[in-house]
């Protein structure tokens, strides 16, 4: 499993989430709570996931 990351996009406060990639399985955790349990998504829906948020399709 690779190394726990935070988008270059967080604010200063660090109240983000953190994703880890590894193969097959990604996993997302809140960093204000990193010993929580993380959520964890197949690789493929996670980088179909991203590849939505990149291209505004959820309107946000």
């Amino acid at each position: 499993m690779g190394e726990w990351r935070k988008s270059s996009y967080s604010q200063a406060s660090g109240d983000c989430v953190e994703v880890r990639e590894g193969d097959p399985i990604a996993e997302v955790r809140d960093t204000k709570d990193p010993d929580r349990r993380s959520l964890a998504f197949a690789v493929v829906e996670w980088s179909r996931f991203i590849r939505a948020v990149q291209a505004d399709a959820f309107g946000v």
